[in-house]
Order: C-alpha cells, then structure tokens, then sequence
C-alpha cells in the first residue's frame, strides 16, 4: 500500500509538471505575439553622441530637445499610429567608437533616424558607415561643411545647425562690425580647426585684407600663453578662436591671466559651449571680453509661444526650475527639438519608415513653423542644411554662465 501511495504521489508530481509546461506552451506564442506587437509600435530614432567625458553636456541637452519633441508626438498620438522611442549610443567624442554605435543601430529594423552629436571627427568618421546601411543621420550641432557636402548620392545626411563655411564668414564680418582690423586665427588642431581656417580666410580674402597671425594649438594644451603673446605682437586686435570647451577654458584662463591693458578680445565658434565651464572659472570669465556664435536663444526666440510652452515642459520633465538661465546649451536643445518634429512629417508623408522613402520625402517638405525658425521648407534637394547665416547671432555669457544674446539685460 505504501508502494501504492508513493507511486500516486509520484504520478500527481509528473500530471502538474506536464499541465504546467502545457499552459506555458500555450501562453508562449501569445506573449511572443504582444511582445512583437510592442516592438512593432515603437518608431525608433537613435542618438549616437557624446554622453559621458569632458563635452557631456552637449550630449545631454541634445537628449533633453529630442525627448520634449517625442513626448510631444506621443501625447499628440505618435506617428502613423505609433509611439516614437529614443534609443541612445554614447560614442564619448571617440571616432571608432561612433563608427561601431552606426553599425549597432543599423541593425534595428524599427530605427528610422539618427541624431549625431557635437563632435565633428566623429560625425565624419561616421559617414561611410551611414551611406553603407542608408542610415538618416540629422546633425543638430557639428558644423563642418563636409559633413553634409560628403559627395555622396543619394545623401543621408541632414543638419539642423549651423554650419562653418557660413559661419567663418558671419565671424569675421562680427569682428569688423566691432572694430576689428586685425584679426588673429587661434586654432584647434584638428580637422574642425583647419576646416575653419579655411573658411575664415576665405572670407577675409574676400573683404581684402589678411589676418595679423595665426596660431596653433592642441588637444588637451595646458598653457596656450605663448600663442597668445605671439599673436599680440603681430598686432592683433581680436582673436578668432575655432576651440571646444577644455581648451577654450585654457585659453581664457591665459587671457584672463595677462594685464589688463594686453588682454585681446575674443570671437568664437560654439565649441566652448558644450560643457559648463564658466562657474568653474567665473573670475577669469569676467576679465575677458569674450563673445560666441548662437543660432537660438531661449530669452530672444523666434516663436515666443513655441519656446514658452517648451521652457514649462523642460522644466518639468528635468526638473529645472527658475529662469531660463538654467537651460544650459540652449541650441543643442532646440537644435534636437526641431528635427525629431520635421522627422514625423516625412515619416507621414511617406506613410512608412522605409528610410530610403523617409529620406525622399525629407527633401519635399513643404513649410514647417519650428522653435529655431520657419523652414520653408526644411531642405531640399540641393540643400540638407536647414539654417543660413540669417539664423547666426552673438552672444555672450552673463556672471552665471547663462548665455545672452549681445546687449541683453535679465531679471532674475
């Protein structure tokens, strides 16, 4: 009898398992079903840029503009029925590491787009990677020409940016407005840095006139005080600065640094603002007359109801509150705000995520009123740069590290 029991007993152990294993098997293709089904509403776009290291800040704010516009759609009900969803690679200003993100984000069939970063040798290494899996990359900061004039056909690649064949030109005509006649080039030694030169001479050649000097320098220098003096001694009057944040800072430090009576005005590209680096260093910063490109400015926008409803979202999904101040590198915001919107049309006027259908129709949009400006249209054939040099202002920081169009005064 005992034998009996322990053989029942034994027998109900294995009729559960079974049962159990049964039910498993039914629900199996169910839950595959709903997991694909959630798969399959996603519309990706990816984010291959610089989220760690010293410029993280830039990688960060671009997320920030990306995120506002997708919450946007998906509260608005998505695209084509379905949610969009941000996936993002952290290429840490690395060019072979960018490289390998491209590959990983080809390989996901719901990825329509991807936005790049602030880093220009990243975004050029990228490019060949880009046209081999037609890939839509939108650059919202990195301004090298080349980027976008790649030679490729058809082109992938789109910039909602500025870009630097314009605005070596802009600069430079900034330096003269404000009495400037002997402008020194102090570059970055880079791709970045002799691609500005290139253009900043090319537009000096232009108004007739040479620059007084011209200065090198290198990654990660710690003491740009010899190059500064030379270009003092050629006479210079301002210094055209092509720079990121890291040495830009040194370089303001150095300028800081000098008697009051040598210290040289300073222009800039936008590279020194993808980092905070002003509370760091705010003596020095204020010792220095320093001014810098922008093509957006959350205290002068052009679509003030636009960037009002922004600024509330902004600050109650990253729970940044106050003034506008707080936003920090203001244009790589906007700059991602703007493309994931112009993104959605050409997704629906395509009627799929088909890249290749995507990025035809991206060129024959028709107006759209965006946070940056009115893009009529965003790009076309020809053109798959959205700004021009009409976007371009100056501005400069305040004792905070807030960045302010020129002349502009803030109640806090």
């Amino acid at each position: 009898m005992k034998f009996l029991r322990h053989e029942n007993s034994a027998l109900a152990v294995w009729m559960a398992t079974v049962i159990s294993l049964l039910c498993l098997l039914v629900a199996l293709p169910a839950k595959l079903e709903a997991a694909q089904t959630d798969e399959k509403e996603k519309i990706l776009i990816g984010l291959d840029a610089a989220m760690t290291g010293v410029m993280a800040q830039s990688g960060t704010v671009i997320k920030r503009g990306a995120l506002l516009a997708i919450e946007e759609l998906n509260q608005a009900g998505g695209v084509l029925g379905r949610k969009l969803e941000l996936t993002i690679k952290n290429h840490r200003g690395v060019p072979a590491r960018g490289v390998d993100n491209i590959h990983d984000l080809a390989r996901k069939k719901s990825l329509v787009a991807i936005l790049g970063g602030l880093h220009t040798p990243v975004a050029l290494a990228e490019l060949k990677a880009i046209h081999k899996h037609k890939l839509i990359y939108v650059g919202p900061w990195a301004a090298d020409t080349p980027i976008v004039e790649n030679g490729n056909k058809p082109n992938y690649v789109f910039r909602v940016s500025a870009h630097d064949e314009l605005a070596g030109g802009f600069l430079i005509k900034k330096a003269l407005e404000r009495g400037s006649r002997k402008p020194g080039l102090q570059l970055w030694r880079t791709g970045w840095g002799r691609l500005n030169h290139k253009a900043t001479t090319a537009a000096m050649t232009k108004l007739n006139f040479s620059p007084a000097g011209l200065q090198w320098f290198n990654s990660s220098q710690r003491d740009i005080s010899v190059e500064i003096e030379q270009l003092k001694k050629a006479s210079a009057d301002v210094i055209m600065l092509i720079a990121n944040a890291h040495e830009g800072s040194t370089l303001i430090k150095n300028m800081a640094a000098r008697l009051a009576a040598t210290r040289i005005p300073i222009i800039t590209h936008w590279g020194i603002t993808g980092a905070e680096i002003v509370k760091k260093d705010q003596i020095a910063f204020e010792k220095v007359d320093l001014t810098f490109l922008q093509s957006f400015s959350f205290f002068k926008p052009t679509a003030p109801e636009k960037a009002a409803k922004l600024v509330k979202a902004y600050c109650n999904q990253f729970n940044v509150c106050g003034s506008v101040s707080n936003i920090v590198s203001p244009v790589g915001t906007a700059h991602a705000y703007d493309p994931v919107h112009i993104l959605k049309r050409a997704i629906e006027a395509a009627g799929t995520i088909e890249r290749d259908k995507v990025r035809s129709a991206l060129e024959g949009l028709g107006r759209y009123d965006g946070l940056v400006r009115t893009y009529n249209p965003p790009f076309t054939p020809q053109r798959h740069d959205a700004l021009d040099v009409t976007d371009f202002r100056l501005c400069e920081y305040d004792t905070s590290g807030a960045i302010l169009p020129m002349n502009t005064s803030v109640i806090r």
